[in-house]
């Protein structure tokens, strides 16, 4: 028997809800993913085309999953539940596939603070050599007890505190407090990038549309990277939702909460690459360009130590906000359908994960982990940090997101979803009809397309 919902949290206002949505939404693939499939797309006609797969897909999307936990006022399992017991199982492969994310990110998160403290007391030795110094966190030299189990460990700890205080004194109370310093910082790099002598040349490129290069590649990019930035698919969302009062306008708050995870992703591309233009170092994307390339893209600039500690103080923003979300998921579930008490829930929960993403983090230098995936069309997973990204990225998300358009355009109904989303017809939603159609026909087959390129043709959409 799930827990009365007298006894469940709620966002004490408008703000803090979209500002804790916003933070989910917000995380490390905006800031180090973005900037290079942005450089990699064109410029700015992948800005163009992000933007419309944003407006037409991930607001579609997003607003599925706030009226399905709206109106239920449940976790993602309870709230599928509710309304259709048959497709409960649509909630648990988010809750799951959150589950998977938040092991590997909190450790990705522990890097951060590694490297804020780095910066703080030893940047010349992070410079001597920054592929070196990366490597060597991660333990190529021997085993990786600050990058593996100190940070990583730090990182979660502040994590399932915020967790363990409840949505109004734990998550709005955070959110309040690090978005608007994640925003201050990110245009205060951005300024900074842009008026580096040579920069301009990266920014014009930003600017510069030129639909002749615009190729199928280049939307599926732009989609994957739109729909896997918003924390769709994962049941995020749905729980968040569920801590809103049925006087919340959901439809005010999807576009938001979009708009201001899209200014994130395009402040972060016009923060990277005009940096890398001024220094001549190509833009990337992953760990391995967050951390080790822009080391040198930072040793090369004045004031390049400033620059990289306000780099890696954001990038812990962006992380923390998102794993808190992601925890929320899974303790929410727990909570509401298993009866456990929510501190020793946040308590068992993080053991768990601390464990899995330990060995992620051995897995990417100091242990090459043979034989967890197999070869598919020539893209190989050696090793488990690739295969827990794979799953996650390629196919559980997508999947994920797919079914829930589903469950809301043919199984729950588009009729319901738009009663829920206007508050029964307080609010009004002029985009109705074509909400309706993306739902329940262009979301679906966009996540199939995701899904298929990345099964298929080797495409690295996510």
């Amino acid at each position: 028997m799930s827990a009365s919902l007298e006894n469940r949290g709620q966002f004490g206002s408008k703000l803090g809800f979209i500002l804790s949505a916003a933070g989910s939404a917000v995380g490390l693939g905006n800031i180090w993913k973005f900037p290079g499939k942005a450089y990699n797309g064109g410029g700015g006609s992948f800005l163009l085309i992000y933007i419309l797969m944003v407006a037409l897909i991930g607001t579609t999307v997003m607003l599925a999953e706030f009226t399905l936990g709206r109106k239920t006022q449940k976790n993602a399992v309870g709230a599928l539940r509710e309304l259709n017991a048959k497709y409960s199982w649509v909630g648990g492969l988010g809750i799951f596939t959150g589950f998977i994310i938040l092991c590997y990110y909190c450790q990705v998160g522990g890097w951060t603070m590694k490297y804020i403290v780095a910066y703080l007391t030893q940047s010349a030795t992070v410079y001597a050599d920054p592929t070196a110094y990366f490597l060597n966190m991660l333990g190529v030299n021997g085993f990786p007890l600050e990058g593996a189990i100190i940070y990583p460990l730090i990182f979660l700890g502040l994590t399932s505190f915020v967790i363990s205080r409840g949505v109004t004194e734990g998550i709005e109370k955070l959110s309040k407090f690090l978005m608007p310093l994640l925003f201050i910082l990110l245009i205060g790099l951005m300024l900074r990038a842009c008026t580096l002598p040579g920069a301009g040349e990266g920014v014009a490129y930003m600017f510069h549309v030129d639909l002749s290069t615009v190729s199928g590649n280049v939307f599926l990019v732009a989609l994957g990277q739109a729909f896997f930035s918003l924390s769709l698919g994962m049941g995020i969302m749905i729980t968040y939702a569920s801590y809103l009062s049925k006087d919340d306008n959901l439809i005010s708050n999807t576009g938001v909460v979009c708009v201001l995870d899209t200014c994130v992703a395009l402040f972060a591309g016009f923060m990277i690459i005009p940096a890398v233009f001024a220094t001549g170092i190509d833009p990337g994307m992953g760990g391995g360009f967050a951390f080790a390339t822009l080391a040198g893209v930072f040793m090369a600039i004045p004031g390049g130590t400033i620059f990289g500690l306000l780099f890696y103080a954001l990038l812990f923003f962006a992380a923390i906000t998102s794993s808190i979300s992601i925890m929320e998921g899974s303790v929410a579930y727990l909570v509401e359908e298993k009866n456990m008490p929510r501190k020793k829930t946040v308590a068992y929960l993080s053991i768990v994960v601390f464990i899995i993403g330990v060995f992620y983090t051995l897995s990417q230098a100091y242990w090459n982990i043979k034989g967890i995936w197999w070869s598919l069309n020539g893209i190989e997973f050696p090793i488990l940090g690739d295969f827990m990204e794979y799953l996650t990225d390629r196919l559980l998300l997508p999947f994920g997101a797919f079914f829930t358009t589903v469950f809301v355009g043919w199984i729950w109904g588009t009729d319901n979803a738009i009663k829920e989303a206007t508050s029964d017809g307080k609010y009004r939603f002029a985009l109705a009809p074509l909400w309706a159609f993306l739902v329940k026909f262009a979301a679906p087959l966009a996540i199939l397309c995701i899904i298929v390129a990345g099964l298929l043709l080797g495409m690295s959409i996510s």
